[in-house]
């Protein structure tokens, strides 16, 4: 399983971007892909993970009711949609992914098994 994440930038505090995360191997409908972020000098934060095949999503509590998780299959990629970004989201965000979803666990880090090169999102004025 190939992830390759992208869409990060520079945007102004309030602004939005969408990052990508692009899926290629053999992965299948229980796939589980989430994002993860971290920002120098602090661990890796989970942010959200959602199911390929649908039915199963959350989010990480410091982004809810701003970022929105989504995927697309017939593209095999997962997206998302931040809204209302704020400087202390700045961070390098990373896509992950682990065979099924683990009740309790997806939102550990060391739970996923494979991860993209993370992009870069600075929020700033």
């Amino acid at each position: 399983v190939q992830l390759q994440a992208s869409g990060g930038g520079l945007v102004q505090p309030g602004g939005s971007l969408r990052l990508s995360c692009a899926a290629s191997g053999r992965i299948d409908m229980d796939y589980i892909i989430a994002w993860f972020r971290q920002a120098p000098g602090t661990e890796r934060e989970f942010v959200a993970a959602i199911r390929r095949g649908g039915g199963r999503l959350l989010y990480g509590d410091s982004v809810k009711g701003r970022f929105t998780i989504s995927r697309d299959i017939a593209k095999s990629a997962v997206y998302l949609q931040m809204n209302s970004l704020k400087p202390e989201d700045t961070a390098i965000y990373y896509c992950a992914a682990r065979p099924r979803w683990l009740v309790g666990g997806a939102t550990k880090p060391g739970n996923y098994d494979y991860w993209g090169q993370g992009t870069q999102v600075t929020v700033s004025s």
